[in-house]
């Protein structure tokens, strides 16, 4: 499932843009069908302009019938009704999505004997200052079997201890999750610390929810402004 809203604060129209011949978001949804992982592939979408582009380039498009504050909640509506088992979350503008990072979130589900968690996700080392201080990358800290802690815009850990090595992992904003775990979300209102740092991963660990975190060393681009969308530019060619 590809959620894909129009509207973007910091780049409107994100997803429309030309990526050497092709909108953002036909290239995010032919790299997830590329991978070959997937019975089927979705973009689920508000907008009549990217149901009609996807659908146009031969893809699959469900349109929201309500309006949703985050693609968990516009993914929870869509698959309400299917039955399946794990569902996965890619967002509408990573174009260089990879099928090595999106396996080690999936092979997370068959070594879970135990059913123990609840959503996979990824993260990757960075080393920038510049990016471990930006806001706008979420930062996420582990225990000691890799599940998640807690995800913040702040830099976290805090490097009080200045002779310490510290590191910093970015959350990428690929899920997966047990229906289950999305249907819950779904039906439970947003609290304190996800309305503060609005990052609906938090919303998860609030209430309880297990988010296996898996680290890749795959970064990609993420187009969230127009110099992101240069990079990626440069890097597609």
């Amino acid at each position: 499932m590809i959620p894909a809203r129009y509207a973007a604060s910091r780049f409107p129209a994100k997803l429309m843009q030309d990526l050497s011949g092709k909108p953002v978001i036909v290239r995010t949804y032919e790299a997830a069908v590329k991978t070959n992982l997937f019975h089927a592939v979705y973009v689920v979408t508000d907008s009549d302009i990217i149901y009609e582009t996807i659908t146009n380039a031969g893809g699959l498009a469900i349109m929201s019938q309500k309006e949703h504050d985050c693609g968990s909640d516009r993914i929870a509506e869509a698959v309400a009704e299917m039955d399946v088992d794990i569902i996965v979350n890619v967002q509408g503008d990573e174009p260089f999505t990879d099928r090595e990072s999106l396996t080690g979130v999936l092979d997370v589900f068959k070594k879970d004997d135990e059913k123990e968690i609840d959503l996979a996700s990824l993260m990757v080392k960075i080393t920038d200052e510049e990016e471990i201080n930006n806001p706008n990358t979420v930062k996420v800290i582990v225990d000691n079997r890799d599940f998640a802690l807690y995800f913040s815009r702040s830099p976290i850990p805090y490097p009080r201890a200045k002779n310490k090595e510290t590191v910093y992992y970015k959350h990428k904003g690929i899920y997966a999750f047990r229906k289950g775990a999305l249907m819950d979300f779904q039906r439970l209102p947003m609290l304190s610390l996800e309305a503060t740092e609005k990052i609906e991963a938090i919303r998860y660990l609030e209430y309880g929810k297990k988010i296996k975190m898996v680290e890749t060393s795959v970064s990609g681009i993420e187009i969230d402004t127009p110099e992101d969308l240069e990079k990626a530019q440069a890097a597609w060619k």
